[in-house]
């Protein structure tokens, strides 16, 4: 779970720019009395952000989420997920941005699961990317992992990652890695980029941790991953598709990342149904 304070200040964010100082329409209905309403899953998937949707109604006031159903767990169409209670002026000004929360980490671990099964006996870990939407990336890296799967770095403080424009402005693969060793931490990791067997044997002959095989084949992937020889971790990366993963997994990395699980997941639909 994420930090709750950190969680706190980004929700109060959302619904700053949701809410601003009021809701006019809610605000200007003269009644105001006691509703339970529930969270229906529209349709299968995986269950991610109920928790979040659970603080945006504490935060707002004044009404109260009661879940069923855990993040992570699977969700079939006409689930009830939750029910929420109190003033039905809260619950509407809490309304959208729960169920968007909810929609949209939903839609990424459902698609998250769907890479994952596709792999799950191969051993090879399904990373998520850096691929994510400014300001949310905590939240959709959070759904990456209610899907079965694991984050790569978070930031770009996280580790280095020496990719083709570093290469480029560096000069060399072998330049990069040298400039950089002098300057970060023995306890940091470095992982290199590489999409052709030249730039492979050249980052062989380097004190890298990690190569990632970038836009290669699987066929090709089979190859690196036997030059390899478990000298290094492998990553592969690059045009990754439901379609392809297991071919991919089958040539024998440790990892394959792929930003599709977070860039291109629909959202799950569920709505907020009043009693």
């Amino acid at each position: 779970m994420l930090d709750k304070n950190f969680v706190r200040k980004k929700l109060l964010e959302f619904l700053e720019e949701d809410v601003g100082h009021q809701d006019i329409t809610t605000d200007n209905l003269d009644t105001d009395r006691y509703i339970e309403a529930y969270m229906i899953a529209k349709e299968d998937g995986i269950l991610a952000g109920i928790e979040f949707a659970k603080e945006v109604y504490n935060l707002v006031g004044g009404c109260k989420l009661e879940n069923f159903v855990k993040d992570g767990v699977s969700i079939k169409k006409g689930d009830i997920l939750a029910i929420v209670y109190g003033s039905g002026k809260s619950i509407l000004k809490a309304e959208r941005l729960s169920l968007n929360i909810v929609q949209r980490l939903s839609g990424i671990a459902t698609l998250t699961n769907k890479y994952v099964e596709k792999i799950k006996d191969t051993g090879v870990r399904l990373l998520d990317t850096r691929k994510t939407t400014p300001g949310f990336r905590a939240f959709e890296k959070y759904a990456v992992k209610a899907g079965g799967g694991d984050n790569h770095r978070f930031a770009l403080y996280d580790m280095v990652m020496i990719k083709d424009n570093h290469i480029a402005l560096a000069g060399s693969i072998t330049e990069a890695v040298n400039q950089i060793k002098k300057k970060v931490s023995p306890m940091v990791k470095i992982e290199v980029e590489v999409s052709s067997f030249e730039q492979l044997e050249e980052a062989l002959k380097n004190p890298v941790d990690i190569i990632m095989l970038d836009n290669m084949s699987a066929e090709d992937v089979k190859k690196a991953v036997k030059l390899i020889n478990k000298s290094k971790l492998i990553e592969v990366s690059g045009n990754i598709t439901i379609e392809n993963i297991r071919d991919y997994a089958l040539a024998g990395p440790d990892f394959i990342s792929t930003g599709a699980v977070i860039h291109s997941a629909k959202w799950l639909d569920i709505s907020l149904k009043f009693k």
